[in-house]
C-alpha cells in the first residue's frame, strides 16, 4: 500500500519537477546575482521550495539587508502555505502521526498541494512523500544549474520554460470545476478578484502573497457558507474512495 502509493506520488511529482525545473532555472539568474554559488543556491532552494520566498529572499541579500529582515519577508511571503496545510490536514486520517504531518508539511506547494488535494479519500502521506522526492530535488538542481549557466540562455527563452508549469497547474484545476459548479464559481471568482486587487489603489500595494491570503480566506468563507460540506457525506465519500 505506501509503496503503490509512493509510485503514485512519483508518477504525478514527474511533470511537476519538471515545471519546476524550468522556474527554479530562472530563479537561479537571480540568485547569482545575490551573489551566491551553485551549492549555496541549491541548498536555499531545497529548504525554502517557493518561488516568491526564493525571489524575495535572493532580492533582499543583493540589497543586504539584516537576517531579522530577511526572515520577516520570507514568512510574510510564505505565509500562504499555513492555509494550504491547515486544508490538506483536514485530508489525513485522524490517527495520522505527527511525523508524518511534519514531511509532508515541508512539501507543501501550490502544485502539490493541488495534486494532493484533488485525490479521493484520505491522503496516504507516502502520495507525497512520492511527489516531493522528484519535485523538490528538480526545484534545488534548476536553481544551482540556473546560477551556473543561466546567462547563457536569453531570458525570454528561460521565461518561456516557465509557462509549462502555469499550464500544468490549470490542468489540476480545471477537472473538478467541471464536477461541482461551486469549485468552479470559487476558481473563477479567483481569477477575477486577483485581478481586480491588482488595480484598486489601497490594495495594490499590499505584497503579493498577503492578498493571496486575504482573497483565499473570503472566497473560501462566502463558499462555505453558500454551500456547506456535511460532514457525514464527507465521510462517506472518504470511506468509498477507500
Amino acid at each position: 500500500m505506501k509503496k503503490n502509493a509512493f509510485l503514485e506520488g512519483v508518477r504525478d511529482g514527474v511533470p511537476v519537477g519538471l515545471g519546476y525545473f524550468a522556474v527554479a532555472f530562472s530563479l537561479g539568474i537571480v540568485a547569482k546575482k545575490a551573489g551566491l554559488s551553485a551549492m549555496q543556491g541549491f541548498w536555499a532552494s531545497f529548504f525554502n521550495v517557493a518561488s516568491a520566498g526564493e525571489y524575495a529572499l535572493f532580492t533582499s541579500i543583493q540589497a543586504k539587508v539584516t537576517f531579522v529582515e530577511i526572515a520577516i519577508i520570507t514568512f510574510v511571503v510564505n505565509a500562504r502555505y499555513f492555509l494550504m496545510s491547515c486544508a490538506l490536514s483536514q485530508k489525513f486520517c485522524q490517527n495520522t502521526k505527527f511525523l508524518h504531518r511534519f514531511f509532508v508539511g515541508f512539501g507543501v506547494t501550490d502544485e502539490i498541494f493541488g495534486i494532493s488535494i484533488a485525490r479521493p479519500g484520505y491522503l496516504n502521506p507516502y502520495y507525497n512523500y512520492g511527489a516531493i522526492a522528484f519535485a523538490v530535488p528538480m526545484w534545488s538542481l534548476g536553481t544551482a544549474l540556473g546560477v551556473i549557466a543561466g546567462n547563457v540562455l536569453p531570458l525570454r527563452v528561460v521565461s518561456a520554460l516557465s509557462v509549462a508549469l502555469y499550464g500544468m497547474f490549470l490542468a489540476i484545476v480545471v477537472p473538478p470545476c467541471r464536477k461541482n459548479i461551486v469549485i468552479a464559481f470559487s476558481v473563477l471568482a479567483s481569477f477575477v478578484l486577483s485581478y481586480v486587487s491588482t488595480i484598486i489603489p489601497a490594495v495594490k500595494n499590499i505584497s503579493g502573497g498577503t492578498r493571496t491570503i486575504i482573497l483565499t480566506v473570503i472566497i473560501a468563507t462566502v463558499a462555505a457558507i453558500i454551500r456547506p460540506v456535511n460532514d457525514d457525506q464527507q465521510n462517506e465519500e472518504k470511506g468509498a474512495a477507500e
